[in-house]
C-alpha cells in the first residue's frame, strides 16, 4: 500500500509489512523520496536554478553538438549573462501566457466547469453508472483516455477530472480515477483508431529524413496505422491490469465520501432532454461544416479533416461540447435560472484553478529556459550518437532505439521536437540497413509515449497534481510518480514485446508501409 494511503483518513487499514509485496516496498522507496522533496512550487524553482546553472557552466566547457538536419552547430546557451538576464526578464509574461497548458485549460474549464456546477455531469453519471456493470466502468474510462488524443490535448484536462468524478460515485478512489486515466491518455498517446494531427505531423518529418536516400520517397500518415489499431487493445488491458493489480491496492479500500447516485428526478431528465436536443444541433452544425468537401472547417486547398482548421479549432469546439449542453441542461433542470446564476458558476469553475495557476507560472519559466538553454536538444543528439556508436544491428539495434528515446523523453516532452532532431539520424541510417522509415517512426512513437507518464517536462504533469490535490491536499509528487511508474514499465514491456512479435512475423505496419525496404 501505498504510504501516504496508510496515513489518510480516507483508505482502509494496510498491508502488515511481512505481506507487503517487493514491487510494493519498491515503489514506496520512490515515493518517500518524491514526496520528501519540496513543494512542486518550490521546486520548479530550484530547477530553473539548476537550469540557469548549467547553462553557464556548460557554456564555459563549449559544450555543443552538430545539428544532422541542417549540419548547424548547436551550442549551450548561458542564460546568466547580460542577455540571458534580459530575456528571462523581458519574457517571464509572455512565457506565463503563452504556456500551452495555461490557456487551454482556462477555456476548456468553463466548459467543463458549468457542466458541473449546473450538474450536468453528476446526472450522466448517474444515468451511466447506474445502467452499467461496474466491472465495466474501468476498461471503458481506460479505453475513452487511450482515444483522448483525438482531442489533442485536452484529453487531458477533460477526462481525468470526470473519471475521478464516476470512481467516488462508486466508492473507488478519485486519486486512482484520475491516474489511470492520465496514464492511458498519456502512455496512448501513440495508439489510436483513428489517425489524428500527429500522425500527419510525424508523417511529414518522416518524409523530409528520407527523401536524404530516396528523393522520391512519400509519407502517409496511415503508416503506422494498423500496428496503433493492434497498440490501442494492447494498452487497453495492460493499463487495466496494472491499475487493479498495483495502483488501487497501493491506496488500499476507499473509505471516504462517496457521492451516492439517487435516481434521477423529473426535473433532471428533463434537463437531459434539454442537453441532449442541444447535443444533437450543435454536432449537426459541426458535421455540416466538416463533411462537405468544401465545408467551412476543411482544408480550402486539399479538402483534408486532419490537416485543417477543423483541428487546429478543436479546443473551442470542445469548450461549447460542454458549454452549451450545460446552459440547455441548466434551463430544462432549473439549476440556472438567469445569467446571473451562469457568470457565478463560471466564475466558481475559474475560482478553482487558482492553484494551477500559480503552479503554471513557475512552471512556464523552468520550461522556457530549459529550451533557450539548447541542453535539451544536445542530449538528444548525444544519445543518439552513443546508439550509433554502439554498433547494434537487427532487434537489438532497434530496441535500443526505442529505450534511448524513452530516456530523452524525460527531458524534451514535444514529440515533434524530438523527431526532428532524431528523424535525420535514424531515418537514413535505418534505410541504408534496409529499414522502412515506417518502422523507424514507429520505434520512435513507441519510446516517445512509455515515459510520457512519467515526465516533468510533460505540462499536464503538473495539472494531474493539482487535480489531484482537490481530493486530498496532502498528495505529493512521490506519491503521483510511484503510482504512476509501474504503468510505463509495463507499457514498455507489453509495446516492445508486441514489436518484437510483429518484426518477427513480418507485418505490415500500415496500408503499403511494410518493415523492410523493398
Amino acid at each position: 500500500m501505498s504510504e501516504l494511503a496508510k496515513k489518510r483518513p480516507n483508505y482502509a487499514e494496510p498491508t502488515p509489512p511481512s505481506k507487503t509485496k517487493l514491487a510494493d516496498r519498491f515503489l514506496n522507496v520512490i515515493e518517500r523520496a518524491g514526496n520528501k522533496l519540496p513543494d512542486p512550487i518550490t521546486l520548479f524553482v530550484i530547477m530553473s536554478a539548476i537550469i540557469l546553472i548549467a547553462s553557464y557552466l556548460l557554456s564555459l566547457l563549449g559544450v555543443s553538438a552538430t545539428n544532422p538536419s541542417s549540419g548547424e552547430t548547436i551550442e549551450v546557451v548561458n542564460l546568466l549573462n547580460r542577455e540571458g538576464i534580459i530575456q528571462i526578464l523581458t519574457n517571464m509574461v509572455s512565457n506565463f501566457t503563452s504556456f500551452p497548458p495555461f490557456g487551454l485549460v482556462l477555456v476548456i474549464m468553463l466548459g467543463v466547469g458549468l457542466a458541473e456546477t449546473t450538474g450536468l455531469i453528476q446526472t450522466v453519471m448517474k444515468r451511466t453508472v447506474l445502467s452499467a456493470p461496474k466491472k465495466l466502468i474501468l476498461p471503458v474510462i481506460v479505453f475513452t483516455g487511450v482515444l483522448g488524443n483525438i482531442a489533442a490535448d485536452a484529453a487531458f484536462i477533460v477526462f481525468p477530472p470526470i473519471a475521478a468524478l464516476i470512481f467516488m460515485s462508486v466508492g473507488r478512489s478519485p486519486i486512482v480515477g484520475l491516474i489511470a486515466t492520465y496514464a492511458a491518455i498519456a502512455g496512448g498517446y501513440s495508439a489510436n483508431l483513428i489517425l489524428n494531427s500527429l500522425d500527419v505531423l510525424l508523417a511529414g518529418i518522416t518524409e523530409q529524413a528520407a527523401k536524404v536516400v530516396d528523393p522520391n520517397y512519400v509519407g502517409n500518415p496511415t503508416m503506422n496505422y494498423y500496428f496503433l489499431i493492434i497498440s490501442t487493445f494492447v494498452l487497453v488491458a495492460v493499463t487495466t491490469w496494472v491499475t487493479v493489480k498495483f495502483v488501487e491496492p497501493r491506496f488500499g479500500k476507499y473509505t471516504g465520501v462517496v457521492q451516492k447516485l439517487d435516481q434521477v428526478t423529473a426535473n433532471e431528465k428533463r434537463g437531459l432532454r434539454f442537453a441532449g436536443i442541444t447535443l444533437i444541433i450543435y454536432f449537426a452544425v459541426i458535421l455540416i461544416m466538416v463533411i462537405p468537401r468544401n465545408g467551412w472547417l476543411r482544408d480550402l486547398e486539399t479538402g483534408s479533416v486532419i490537416n485543417s482548421p477543423f483541428m487546429s479549432s478543436i479546443v473551442p469546439i470542445m469548450l461549447f461540447f460542454f458549454l452549451l449542453p450545460a446552459l440547455a441542461y441548466g434551463i430544462g433542470s432549473k439549476t440556472v435560472k438567469n445569467d446571473k446564476d451562469v457568470a457565478e458558476k463560471l466564475f466558481k469553475s475559474i475560482a478553482d484553478l487558482a492553484p494551477f495557476i500559480v503552479l503554471a507560472f513557475v512552471a512556464a519559466q523552468m520550461i522556457a529556459y530549459f529550451s533557450w538553454s539548447n541542453i535539451g536538444p544536445i542530449l538528444a543528439i548525444k544519445g543518439a550518437e552513443l546508439l550509433q556508436a554502439m554498433n547494434f544491428t537487427g532487434l537489438p539495434m532497434i530496441i535500443g532505439f526505442i529505450i534511448i528515446c524513452s530516456f530523452i523523453n524525460l527531458l524534451i516532452a514535444s514529440a515533434s521536437a524530438k523527431w526532428a532532431l532524431l528523424s535525420t539520424i535514424f531515418v537514413p541510417m535505418f534505410m541504408y540497413l534496409g529499414y522502412s522509415p515506417a518502422l523507424t517512426q514507429m520505434a520512435y512513437r513507441i519510446g516517445d509515449s512509455i515515459t510520457n507518464p512519467i515526465t516533468p517536462m510533460l505540462a499536464y504533469f503538473a495539472i494531474l497534481l493539482a487535480f489531484a490535490r482537490k481530493h486530498d491536499k496532502s498528495i505529493g509528487i512521490g506519491t503521483l510518480i510511484s503510482a504512476l511508474l509501474p504503468y510505463s514499465i509495463f507499457f514498455a514491456i507489453s509495446w516492445i514485446l508486441l514489436f518484437v512479435i510483429w518484426y518477427l512475423c513480418g507485418l505490415p505496419l500500415g496500408p503499403g508501409d511494410p518493415i523492410f525496404l523493398k
